[in-house]
Formats: structure tokens, C-alpha cells, sequence
């Protein structure tokens, strides 16, 4: 069957605003459910934030998770400048979660158990300083708790090798572009989504299936 370039670009735009129309009733609704409950927030480092994003934002309890970069000392940032790595930021997840549902000492479980937190500025094939494992703290709590368990499994020998992950007090956060949000799901059959991401999630869905969304 043929078709005209007319009638597939009318098809091709079709889709495309049919995604971003899903896409905008989706923040809508994540933004009515945040507005309406008592909400906290986690700021994780595990690597790439692609791979964050779409573990974190399978949790049961988790409201948003947004993919950005912190800790580093230029305003605003790029993706582009990030990946240079001298910006001192890292690739993030901001994390929205209701605390009444999951606690911040549930979403430290996934964070230590989801990336290799022994290797320094590196995760897998991803490396620079960008890519550190990291806990940002928004309060003594989040500071203790956190430190407390990078303490525990150090002593366990949990790991071989020495666990790295920064504990630092949380100063920014900056957005990544558009295109870097829900990444995985808009993305699924995209190479690095195929290959590494997907396995992790995989992993993850059989350890922490009690903990899933529904």
C-alpha cells in the first residue's frame, strides 16, 4: 500500500502529538498528587541519571523523579558542559516521594544495591566525575542515615573493595533538557536503554518487587 508524503507526514505528526500530549497529562497528574500529600525529596547520584531515573520512578511511594545535575559550581548548566566534567556537577535524580508510603531509608536500600558504589567517578563504561556516586542530604536526618549506612557496609565488607559514595550537603539542582526526562520510557529500543539500562531494571524488578508500583 502506498501513501503520500502528505498523508505519512500527517501520520508521523499524529504520533508525535499524541506522545507529548500523554506526556503533559502525565505531569499533571504527578503535580495534583504531589500538591495534594505531605511529600519529602531524595537527591541521588548513581552514574548516568537515565539509569536512575527509571529505577526510582518504579517505586511504590515515589511521586516524580526529575533527571538534572548538582553539586557542581557553573549556573545552569548544559548537558554538553556537565560532560566535560568541569562544572563539578553530577548527573541526578531528584526524587519526590511521600514519605507515609516509602522511607528515605528504603530508597537508600535501592541506592546502595542498584550501582557498584566502590568505583570512584566511574560507573561501567560511563567515567568522570560527572558519573560519582553520591548522596546529597537536605537535612541532619538524610546526612546521618546516609553516612551511617555507608559506615555499616564498610564494616561488613559488603563489598571488596571500599565503599566511595559522597555524602554532601545538598546546595543546587538544576534541571536536565527535556529530552533527558523519562528518558528510558520514551527510549526503550534506544542502544544504551537496550543494553544497559534494561538489565538493571530487570534486576531490580526481582529484588525489589514488593516495592513496585502496581
Amino acid at each position: 500500500m502506498k501513501y503520500s508524503l502528505s498523508v505519512l507526514l500527517g501520520i508521523v505528526v499524529s504520533f508525535i502529538s499524541c506522545a507529548e500530549h500523554k506526556s503533559q497529562n502525565k505531569s499533571m497528574a504527578e503535580e495534583r498528587t504531589i500538591a495534594s500529600v505531605v511529600t519529602d525529596t531524595a537527591t541521588f547520584g548513581t552514574g548516568c541519571f537515565w539509569c536512575t531515573e527509571a529505577i526510582f520512578e518504579r517505586m511504590d511511594g515515589v511521586l516524580k523523579v526529575i533527571s538534572g545535575y548538582s553539586g557542581g559550581h557553573v549556573p545552569n548548566p548544559s548537558y554538553e558542559a556537565v560532560c566535560e566534567g568541569n562544572t563539578g556537577h553530577a548527573e541526578v535524580c531528584q526524587i519526590i516521594y511521600n514519605p507515609a508510603k516509602i522511607s528515605f531509608d528504603e530508597l537508600l536500600e535501592v541506592f546502595w544495591k542498584t550501582h557498584d558504589p566502590t568505583t570512584l567517578n566511574r560507573q561501567g563504561n560511563d567515567v568522570g566525575t560527572q558519573y560519582r556516586s553520591v548522596i546529597f542530604y537536605h537535612n541532619e536526618e538524610q546526612k546521618e542515615k546516609a553516612s551511617h549506612y555507608k559506615d555499616e557496609l564498610n564494616k561488613s565488607g559488603a563489598w571488596p573493595n571500599p565503599v566511595v559514595t559522597a555524602v554532601e550537603p545538598y546546595s543546587n539542582f538544576y534541571s536536565a533538557e527535556d529530552y533527558h526526562q523519562n528518558y528510558y520510557n520514551t527510549n526503550p529500543d534506544q542502544m544504551y536503554c537496550r543494553f544497559v539500562i534494561r538489565p538493571k531494571l530487570e534486576k531490580f524488578e526481582k529484588v525489589f518487587k514488593d516495592k513496585m508500583k502496581k
